[in-house]
């Protein structure tokens, strides 16, 4: 075989790989990473972390660097561009989310516009969420358009435990 057939074959192969390890984790609710957490990509306690009542530290977001108050229950975050066509998708799985259940707010806010926000919260791409629980510790965060259903079960990390049912006859509302 032609040394040039093998190289093809070798970086069909990566490709391939890479590109299912991408799809794999493509929008996929994760656990936010705390400060100390070498996957946070930052500093091992930056100033914007601050103590849990559990004694964790985690990373905190609050209605002043959103622009709006926070949701009582929590609040869908979603950073965006203008050139993103997944944000758009993304925009109306979340209002709808947000629509149905009881005390969530969902904001969207500009990367472009935000770059302070984005680089401390480690925003790589869009549409980025951020699941933010009530006293503005984020709990959860995607990268890329999330499903539905994965956003409504982070809302069950948040908080009381979530029922989309008992929350469909209250109306709704952010």
């Amino acid at each position: 075989m032609a040394p040039g057939v093998i190289a093809l074959v070798a970086a069909l192969a990566v490709a391939v790989v890479t590109g299912l390890a991408w799809q794999r984790t493509n929008g996929r609710m994760r656990d936010a990473p705390a400060p100390g957490d070498p996957a946070a990509g930052g500093p091992s306690r930056p100033a914007h972390a601050t103590e849990t009542p559990a004694g964790e530290t985690g990373q905190m977001i609050t209605g002043a660097d959103l622009g709006l108050p926070l949701g009582e229950r929590a609040t869908l975050v979603q950073f965006s561009t203008a050139f993103c066509a997944p944000c758009r998708a993304t925009r109306q799985i979340l209002a709808e989310v947000a629509g149905i259940t009881h005390g969530v707010a969902h904001v969207e806010i500009d990367a472009e516009s935000h770059l302070d926000l984005v680089r401390r919260l480690d925003v790589r791409r869009t549409p980025t969420v951020l699941v933010v629980g009530p006293d503005g510790r984020i709990a959860k965060r995607a990268s890329g358009q999330p499903r539905k259903a994965d956003v409504i079960a982070a809302l069950g990390d948040v908080g009381r435990p979530y029922s989309y049912w008992s929350d469909r006859g209250k109306g709704g509302g952010k």
